[in-house]
């Protein structure tokens, strides 16, 4: 796991030493185990290093081979890299080094550009071809891993946040109009290509893109998700044999492959005690695990620990038990923001990066259970969504939509109004998908596009703050092939997420599986009181708002009088919206001016 970035320039001019320096050091928390640099010519590599499989010298990065004139940076993990490393051997190729950095890039040699389709696992891949003089840039199929770039008239670069590329310079920091619908609208989701700012786009999940030395590009999907059902229909236990098989293998097989211990999130819910268990069950007598809890607030406790102590004592694991008090929440809320590749308003966000800072201080490793419930259907508008009936669009806007249209067009300056680009967008992917129930298409756009830029990039970027690798094995891409030609009814019976429970009975205690659908609690960001109110209050009427000139002033002042009451759908706070994003625009933006 690591932090990756490169500049290619276009003008005939090589890359500056200053620049790469820049970039690199934006990343350095993403990697603080080494950092490796590589320039020649029009083309300049860096990486930061947090050494997990292969610990030695040998597998730094960039990695280059000489004979095929290759250089790779690489950030990610690839689990079946052992199996791939045998059949690259066994097609002659030589090995220096025992990791899957080498093995990525062996992969290309022997297979090209169809290698990506060899890979098991997470990963933001940059490849320059000296001989071709061409970058290849590739993403894994869900997006686990982040790839941000930018183009210019003189260079086009790459690399894991945004904040490395405005470190870079010459980036247009105008709003994207069409992304800042898409923020208000999804929960502070915006779709690859686009990020809020003009000058900076991200690679969508499963695609590839090759830009030649003079900027010109292509890209293309390597990987599509099919949500169309199995030929011959399955019966309900051949579902949930093939579903444990699959998570098993995700879980024990896959995501334990690493040369350092592999811990767990575990937050009291039905996902990560699965995982638990399962892991208990393949032989983790000394499994570490790891909580987090808050304070409690009179409308809403702060922890779970009442039911992640239940697994704690059913499998005897080593655990953490940690406490962030209010104060805190506060006080650290600015190293968060910093953090954040692109603005979140998901109120666990501050949770993992407090949470993270514990964990990295005993493991490199830990298992999340981000995924489950967007690829099981464990959310409580799924059965209503499920029932619904109308135009697609009008299924789905009820129970995702933040703020409607013409609220939207309340909230911003008229500058950045327009039409309403959200419903357009969820209409095409959900018309894209093709020979599948209704409900499974809405769980096709959620695994592909929805959480990967919100509960994926969310644990991505506070985890590797720390150095933390985070592995998600409900996103394997094995299992949710399987799952999403799954019937509907069986995904959503019980109250969603059916199969698991299924599989958890007996391993699970029952107090965990049978207990309310409950989210990872921050009281303190949903109930706005005292000082954060006065924290938001006082951010939305600053100077750098104001003259930024985003919100209507009648809009902040109608949020700002009533903030407790002015929730979403999904019962967020509103003024945190509004604050969150208007805060990482002065951490990240005014500050660097």
């Amino acid at each position: 796991m690591c932090g990756i970035c490169g500049e290619l320039r276009v003008d005939g001019q090589a890359p500056g030493a200053d620049t790469l320096g820049r970039m690199l050091s934006k990343l350095e928390r993403r990697g603080p185990d080494h950092e490796g640099r590589y320039a020649r010519g029009a083309m300049a590599l860096g990486h930061r290093r947090l050494s997990v499989i292969d610990l030695s010298d040998a597998s730094n990065q960039p990695w280059v081979d000489e004979a095929s004139g290759l250089t790779l940076v690489f950030n990610g993990a690839i689990y079946n890299y052992k199996e791939l490393r045998a059949e690259l051997l066994a097609q002659g190729l030589k090995f220096t080094s025992e990791g899957d950095t080498e093995v990525v890039l062996k992969a290309y040699i022997a297979w090209g550009e169809s290698f990506v389709t060899r890979l098991h696992g997470m990963f933001a891949i940059g490849i320059w071809d000296s001989h071709n003089r061409q970058l290849l840039l590739a993403r894994d199929r869900f997006g686990i891993k982040p790839l941000y770039y930018s183009q210019t008239r003189n260079a086009f670069r790459f690399a894991s946040n945004t904040q490395a590329l405005l470190a870079a310079g010459d980036v247009d920091t105008g709003f994207d109009s069409v992304a800042l619908h898409h923020h208000f609208t999804l929960h502070a989701v915006v779709p690859a290509p686009r990020t809020l700012l003009r000058g900076i786009r991200k690679l969508p999940p499963g695609h590839m893109m090759v830009v030649d030395e003079h900027g010109h590009d292509r890209m293309h999907a390597w990987w599509q998700l099919d949500a169309t059902a199995p030929e011959r229909p399955l019966t309900e236990n051949e579902w949930i044999e093939a579903v444990r098989a699959a998570l098993v293998r995700a879980v024990q097989r896959r995501r334990l492959v690493a040369d350092v211990p592999v811990g767990v999130l575990l937050s009291g819910g039905l996902d990560s005690s699965l995982l638990v268990a399962l892991l208990a069950e393949h032989g983790g007598s000394d499994l570490l695990t790891f909580s987090v809890g808050f304070e409690d607030h009179p409308d809403e406790k702060g922890s779970e620990f009442e039911f992640s102590d239940q697994v704690v004592e059913r499998f005897g694991t080593q655990h953490h038990k940690i406490h962030v008090p209010n104060h805190e929440v506060l006080e650290r809320l600015p190293e968060a923001i910093d953090q954040m590749a692109e603005p979140m308003v998901g109120q666990d966000a501050v949770a993992f990066y407090l949470l993270a800072e514990r964990v990295s201080k005993h493991v490199k490793v830990v298992q999340s259970g981000q995924g489950a419930d967007e690829v099981f259907a464990g959310y409580f508008w799924y059965p209503q969504m499920h029932q619904a009936q109308g135009p697609e669009i009008d299924r789905f806007r009820p129970f995702y939509f933040d703020r409607d249209h013409d609220e939207y067009l309340r909230m911003v300056s008229p500058a950045y109004g327009g039409p309403d680009y959200t419903s357009a967008l969820v209409e095409e992917r959900l018309k894209s998908v093709k020979g599948a129930q209704w409900l499974n298409k809405v769980l096709h756009f959620d695994v592909t596009t929805l959480i990967v830029d919100d509960p994926v990039k969310r644990v991505d970027n506070m985890t590797m703050a720390w150095g933390l690798e985070a592995r998600v094995p409900f996103l394997d891409h094995e299992l949710v092939e399987l799952v999403i030609g799954m019937p509907p009814e069986l995904k959503i019976r019980d109250q969603g997420k059916y199969p698991l429970k299924k599989i958890a009975r007996g391993l699970v205690p029952d107090a965990v599986i049978d207990r309310p659908k409950a989210y990872f609690p921050v009281p303190a960001l949903k109930f706005v009181r005292g000082p954060f109110l006065e924290f938001m209050r006082d951010m939305l009427n600053s100077r750098a708002c104001r003259e930024r000139g985003l919100y209507r002033e009648a809009y902040v002042k109608s949020i700002l009088d009533d903030p407790e009451h002015q929730l979403t759908r999904l019962q967020g706070s509103k003024l945190w919206h509004l604050a969150a994003l208007e805060f990482w625009l002065q951490r990240n933006l005014d500050s660097a001016a």
